[in-house]
């Protein structure tokens, strides 16, 4: 939400959660404790994608499903929003997938999964 601050944004979603993590412990989990007075304007894409990510973990959820976490992002800002879904995965015990086309992320995974979406050539044999 662009007219509210990283911190109220998080809050947000607490507000209807039965168990939340506190919005600014939240914030400071994905490293950005000292952003929260800042509004997505004043922040580089991969802290407003740190911002979502703290948004998503703060309801404490069992499963986070990450759809391309790094795919706008520059090399440098990618390795901090997979150091923050690493942490989240750890320190919360959240199972977390990522779908990404960016291979070299497996790395950091427990399981790997690939699928080929290319369309199947068939040669005719008529």
């Amino acid at each position: 939400m662009p007219s509210l601050t990283a911190l109220e944004n998080v809050a947000l979603v607490t507000e209807i959660s039965q168990n939340p993590m506190r919005p600014a412990d939240t914030l400071a989990l994905v490293g950005l404790a000292d952003s929260a007075a800042h509004f997505p304007a004043q922040m580089s894409g991969g802290e407003q994608q740190r911002v979502a990510i703290a948004r998503a973990i703060a309801k404490r959820p069992d499963v986070l499903l990450c759809d391309e976490p790094t795919g706008a992002l520059d090399y440098e800002t990618g390795k901090l929003v997979l150091a923050a879904i690493d942490t989240v995965n750890r320190e919360l015990g959240t199972t977390t997938a990522v779908i990404t086309h960016n291979v070299a992320i497996s790395g950091m995974a427990d399981r790997v999964s690939l699928v080929d979406a290319r369309p199947a050539i068939h040669a005719d044999t008529r």
